[in-house]
């Protein structure tokens, strides 16, 4: 249960647990922070405006420096046994328990999610600590049949090299965490890339990371961070030959040139990008439930999650009974100060992300749509980052609709059958998260066949927002097909070596080949 954090912590012990100060510089690869950019970036507390602290950005030169540390701490990591490289993983899990109630402190000082969601946040990368951990003994391969007589065939595994994982300011601490723990116990070094939105966050968990790697004599590099321009920084690091896994968490046009730049080069990519998340309510569905997970996938995190809600899909039957009870529902919706407990909705990212807010209302309007609830920009703390939840009532077909709006607008629509509502659901470009609401098995089932959902993550009876450590996270279409975090995920992070051992002396060739002088 989230504390009270409002009275018991202020910016300054944060600060001080995490080794933050109010001027820092950008660049690390587990030694001293670094830059000579001369360029600065600040952060900004959303809430109220307030600056936080000043960066220096990391420079071109400083990219090189610390692209070549971890090269040189990729050769040596990746000499130590999984299962060593997971000990010192799960001493990073420990570490972030210890400083949980900080960090997610932090990620809602500088992000603007309500305090539970920042210590959700971090409870994901213990989490994904944890499934690293015992990862870090199972990283196998299958003994294969061979066709030639005392041979044997086998698939192995080997460390990939630098890990570039550039992330997005939304979840500022979770998704390094879901990359650089699988990518460390498969024995790459990571070079990470955060959002600009969000640098403190980055330094913080850097500092917790240097402090593992430093009581346990590893080289530094294995974890390196570089915060700077995406012209400088963030161009290096795609183009770079050295990096032959770039993971990128961002928005769909985004990833489209970052996959295009790495492929270029025949790199590999994982991307994260756009959703266009529904739910189906069916009449046969639990209404209580659907409204539960309906109000928080789209007023969670101010709508500013890649699985936040964006559309509900309601069956014609119940679409008016349902939509009073969600209106009455953001009628209740405290908007404020995301460190106090009684808030249940902090504010966006910053203006310019109000300013999309607005402009995808209005074109709404010209679309066709009718606001039911909210539509307003608020001021409580003076900064102009607070907006209403709100419903819109618009046909699918609707551009706005067709688009992702980072914001906490739901899109609320009528169908009458079933199949109707499938593909309503399937016609928008991405293909991230998706739930249906429904008590019959039939509909349930369909909904997870080919008939169905064409999203990554399809879900019976909760919502679309929020997704646990284990299962493997991505989508399809616009969604970039990427997959990270749990299942088999860490495939991704190394590279497949089939391996076949003649036992028997005698030289059998594939395929019954003869070949002899």
């Amino acid at each position: 249960m989230a504390k009270k954090t409002q009275k018991l912590v202020t910016k300054n012990q944060i600060f001080r647990a995490l080794g933050l100060t109010a001027k820092m510089k950008g660049a690390n690869c587990g030694e001293e922070w670094f830059a000579d950019s001369k360029d600065y970036l600040t952060s900004v507390n959303p809430t109220n405006g307030e600056v936080l602290a000043r960066i220096e950005q990391a420079s071109s030169r400083d990219y090189d420096k610390v692209m070549k540390k971890a090269r040189a701490a990729f050769l040596v990591w990746r000499q130590l046994p999984a299962p060593h490289r997971g000990e010192i993983v799960r001493q990073i899990g420990e570490a972030l328990r210890a400083k949980k109630d900080m960090l997610g402190a932090l990620v809602s000082l500088e992000m603007g999610k309500i305090y539970t969601e920042g210590l959700g946040e971090v409870q994901e990368m213990i989490d994904i600590c944890d499934f690293a951990v015992g990862l870090s003994r199972n990283l196998s391969g299958p003994t294969l049949q061979s066709e030639r007589p005392k041979h044997r065939m086998m698939e192995q595994w080997h460390p990939l090299g630098v890990v570039g994982v550039i992330s997005a300011f939304n979840f500022p601490v979770a998704v390094w965490a879901w990359n650089t723990a699988l990518a460390w116990v498969c024995g790459d070094s990571a070079l990470w890339k955060p959002s600009s939105k969000t640098p403190l966050c980055a330094i913080a968990c850097q500092n917790i990371a240097n402090e593992v790697f430093k009581a346990n004599g590893l080289p530094a590099g294995v974890s390196c961070v570089t915060i700077g321009r995406g012209a400088t920084i963030g161009e290096k690091l795609v183009n770079d030959v050295n990096i032959p896994l770039v993971s990128a968490t961002g928005s769909t046009r985004m990833g489209k040139r970052i996959g295009g730049i790495v492929g270029e080069r025949l790199g590999r990519t994982i991307l994260e990008l756009g959703g266009n998340n529904a739910i189906i309510i069916s009449e046969k569905a639990d209404l209580t439930g659907a409204l539960a997970s309906a109000f928080f996938g789209a007023v969670g995190t101010a709508g500013q999650r890649c699985t936040s809600t964006r559309r509900l899909i309601i069956q014609e039957k119940v679409y008016d009974t349902f939509v009073k009870k969600l209106i009455a529902n953001y009628k209740r919706v405290a908007i404020g100060n995301p460190l106090d407990s009684k808030t249940l909705m902090g504010p966006l990212i910053d203006e310019g992300a109000v300013a999309d807010y607005e402009n995808a209302i209005k074109a709404a309007k010209q679309q066709g749509g009718k606001v039911l609830y909210g539509g307003k920009v608020l001021k409580p703390f003076g900064a102009a980052t607070f907006v209403q939840p709100t419903i819109i009532a618009i046909e699918n077909k609707a551009q706005i609709v067709q688009d992702e709006t980072f914001a906490p607008i739901l899109y609320v629509m009528k169908y009458k059958k079933i199949d109707q509502a499938f593909k309503l659901h399937n016609d928008v470009p991405q293909g991230l998260s998706s739930a249906i609401y429904t008590d019959s098995v039939n509909e349930g089932e369909a909904f997870l066949s080919f008939l169905g959902s064409d999203c990554g993550i399809a879900n019976i009876n909760i919502g679309t927002s929020g997704a646990e450590i284990g299962g493997a996270f991505g989508g399809e279409k616009d969604t970039g097909g990427g997959r990270e975090s749990g299942s088999d995920s860490w495939k991704l992070y190394m590279r497949r070596q089939t391996n076949t051992i003649n036992w028997g002396g005698e030289v059998h060739l594939a395929q019954g080949v003869e070949f002899k002088a």
